[in-house]
């Protein structure tokens, strides 16, 4: 016979090895995630809106605008490294820059989460409203969106997550315009074919995909669409251009792309472009070797004298101190390396004119 205690007992036991047996519940999946828009920012229409008008970026006002800039290293690795602030967007505007680009890896947009990502994108573009930054939300991906195959693990991504991104960020930052332009992929390649194949007009379609998924949401900022080589060749663009309004390109010409004389190779690769489309060159840099000198025939001189006598805008990489070419030799102060330092003079100078015509 029990006794009231142990019967107790073992009823409780036999409830929670019946529970066990049992499945746990499923979280439901009949739940739908209405897409919103967030709360209306009271900064968002603080910056002027920066618009396409011809071959060029325009303010309100129809003013051409010029931008140098420079990209900071991903938020999320500056936070692991204890240097995400308003203090390094501060020193980005010292620099005399008037335009930041933040690259944002596939892989730490996955690792972050949606929500925690999108927080920190909502700091820098805060930080850059107040000091009067303008803002490229770049996808930085490097290798074969069509085969979906990628340099390094760090720009793994997926067609369907690239397309989902932008829907996010899309209807995110709608309507702020601080956040002027959506770079859509950084660096297109095949690595000579060891990322597979893919032809101009599979990239110009996935392109023309992206611009769509973006301008449902927001048709106000500027898609920016590269080239191929790392980003570095338009030329099919000659033949085969985007088939979308309002939007600008991209060029990344360091100067291992071609071998000197420089300047007809870049007119023949991407300047051509200019002519018809706005044009920001949103990487160029230089490790600057022991004793070189910066004179009027370096390459720092070279490419940005090329590009702001076409009109093209232009940005330096990168301002950290350990991702190369690096343009700081510390957080502590903003230290500058020897880049770092002629970057700072080129964006406070007088834009290069326009080169003077022939005479007849």
């Amino acid at each position: 016979m029990k006794t009231p205690l142990l019967g107790s007992l073992f009823l409780a036991l036999s409830a929670a090895l019946s529970a066990a047996d049992q499945p746990a519940p499923k979280a439901s999946v009949w739940q739908e995630e209405p897409w919103h828009r967030p709360e209306p920012n009271p900064k968002a229409e603080l910056l002027p809106r920066i618009a396409v008008k011809g071959n060029h970026f325009v303010d309100p006002a129809g003013a051409v605008v010029l931008f140098r800039g420079l990209s900071i290293a991903d938020p999320d690795n500056l936070v692991e490294k204890g240097h995400w602030n308003r203090e390094l967007f501060a020193a980005v505007k010292d620099m005399g820059a008037n335009l930041v680009r933040i690259p944002v890896h596939p892989a730490a947009w996955r690792s972050r989460g949606r929500a925690g990502y999108l927080a920190l994108l909502d700091q820098a573009v805060d930080w850059c409203t107040d000091l009067g930054l303008h803002v490229i939300i770049d996808w930085h991906s490097i290798g074969n969106l069509q085969t979906e195959m990628f340099q390094s693990p760090m720009y793994n991504t997926t067609r369907a997550e690239t397309l989902d991104f932008w829907r996010t960020a899309a209807m995110h930052f709608r309507g702020n315009h601080t956040v002027a332009f959506y770079e859509l992929f950084n660096e297109p390649t095949h690595f000579n074919g060891m990322l597979g194949a893919m032809s101009w007009s599979q990239w110009r379609d996935l392109n023309e995909e992206m611009i769509g998924v973006i301008r449902y949401w927001d048709r106000e900022a500027i898609p920016l669409v590269a080239g191929f080589d790392w980003a570095y060749d338009l030329a099919p663009m000659r033949y085969d251009p985007i088939r979308a309004e309002g939007i600008g390109f991209v060029t990344h010409p360091y100067a291992n792309k071609r071998k000197q004389p420089w300047e007809p190779k870049w007119e023949e690769d991407f300047a051509f472009a200019a002519e018809k489309y706005p044009m920001i060159a949103t990487e160029i840099g230089f490790e600057l070797k022991p004793g070189e000198v910066v004179d009027d025939n370096h390459y720092g001189n070279r490419i940005t004298r090329f590009l702001e006598e076409r009109g093209i805008s232009w940005m330096a990489w990168v301002f950290d101190p350990s991702w190369g070419p690096r343009m700081l030799k510390s957080f502590d102060g903003f230290e500058l390396a020897g880049d770092g330092e002629f970057f700072k003079q080129a964006m406070h100078r007088p834009p290069a004119p326009p080169p003077a015509k022939p005479s007849d």
